[in-house]
């Protein structure tokens, strides 16, 4: 898969179709006008993008199109992810952990879990 590289404002597009694809743009303005106010146009427009990037298909269903993700929400956010370690972190992972830590961002149960998972990765190599 290509790394797709969404917006802010795609992900919210995103997040609505991979909680249930095969949306038509009438549902998605419903969905988000709410919150974020867009109008069926912008909608439109933001699909055009996510088609272009290979985010999305749609099947036409009468005269709807209903349209899907063609990536999983887990692709996207390990793109996403390593695209953000990559700007902010020079893809170091353990420096981010360690910022983090100094800033006494991580809960307990936060820790106790990365501890798992670094005993479960030894046990594994």
């Amino acid at each position: 898969m290509n790394k797709i590289k969404l917006s802010e404002a795609e992900w919210k597009l995103m997040n609505q179709l991979w909680e249930e694809p095969h949306l038509t743009i009438t549902k998605l303005t419903e969905r988000l006008k709410e919150d974020t106010g867009w109008d069926k146009h912008t909608i439109i427009t933001m699909l055009g993008r996510l088609e272009k990037k290979g985010a999305v298909s749609y099947r036409q269903q009468g005269r709807a199109k209903e349209f899907y993700p063609l990536v999983s929400r887990e692709k996207a956010s390990e793109a996403e992810t390593q695209s953000f370690l990559n700007r902010v972190y020079q893809g170091s992972l353990g420096l981010m952990l360690c910022q983090m830590m100094k800033r006494d961002q991580l809960t307990s149960e936060e820790r106790q879990e990365l501890r798992r998972m670094l005993s479960e990765m030894e046990k594994g190599e």
